[in-house]
């Protein structure tokens, strides 16, 4: 756990050092050229933005780029959500979405599912603070989003 945050009362807990990774040093930022889809998404509560963008050949996702700005969680967690799901086929990344939404809610897991979406983990520690939770799936609910609008309609 990270302790330079002290004083915060209990964010250490939620600052570990992989959302800290993500959030200084985030993964899939560069932008697609003709992407399948190319939106924005906002948190209007907290001023959280996202772009997604990105490319799929058949159900696999063959490239996504997320960029934004607003707070460390929703943007790590977008960080995690494109390192995860590229090369991932639309009914692995709609799996991992619920995974990620359950797992935020405070809903039991199954160590299997854990392990499936790896890193990803890092962010549980999120539902002790529920105003973050929104923050936190900001991302995998527009991507969510953004699959069941464009691919599930064709």
């Amino acid at each position: 756990m990270i302790s330079q945050m002290g004083g915060l009362d209990g964010l250490d807990d939620l600052y570990e050092a992989i959302i800290l990774d993500h959030y200084h040093n985030p993964r899939n930022k560069k932008f697609i050229d003709n992407p399948d889809f190319d939106e924005e998404i906002n948190n209007p509560f907290c001023g959280d933005e996202l772009r997604i963008q990105a490319k799929f050949n058949d159900d696999k996702l063959e490239g996504i780029s997320v960029s934004g700005r607003g707070c460390a969680i929703s943007q790590a967690s977008a960080s995690l959500l494109a390192e995860y799901v590229e090369g991932k086929n639309v009914k692995e990344i709609l799996n991992a979405v619920n995974i990620v939404r359950n797992m935020l809610k405070g809903e039991e897991i199954s160590e299997k599912d854990r392990e499936n979406i790896q890193d990803i983990d890092a962010l549980s520690g999120v539902q002790k603070f529920p105003i973050r939770i929104k923050c936190a799936l900001l991302g995998w609910t527009g991507f969510y989003d953004l699959i069941n609008a464009n691919l599930r309609s064709s």
